[in-house]
């Protein structure tokens, strides 16, 4: 299955389920051994975080901004809320991802808030 839900999709009501999701890398912070990616579709943005404590085998060192990605893993509570987005609650623990096309650095970013004109 390529996606079991959208970006913008899952709530706190949806906790400790497995999911896909598929989209965009819009940001990729990186603090020691966990790495947070916002993943973003036209239906909104997810935050994943990737452990190295949970699985050693995820690289995500060739992840970039506008990669595409399909990711699987369990839904959680996020213990640093976003109130600013409707996924806010919650993060997806990734547990596998695929990287479906790699995109070179966009000379501009790309966010809903951007003034390209």
């Amino acid at each position: 299955m390529f996606r079991t839900h959208t970006c913008g999709q899952l709530r706190l009501a949806d906790k400790d389920s497995v999911v896909t999701l598929a989209g965009w890398v819009q940001t990729v912070r990186k603090f020691g051994s966990i790495t947070f990616v916002d993943l973003r579709d036209r239906y909104g943005i997810t935050q994943l975080l990737f452990s190295e404590n949970l699985n050693a085998e995820l690289d995500t060192n060739p992840l970039g901004r506008e990669f595409v990605l399909q990711v699987t893993g369990t839904v959680n509570e996020r213990s640093n809320k976003n109130a600013n987005i409707a996924t806010g609650d919650i993060e997806l623990l990734v547990t596998t991802f695929k990287i479906l096309n790699k995109s070179a650095t966009p000379p501009f970013t790309i966010q809903d808030d951007t003034d390209g004109g």
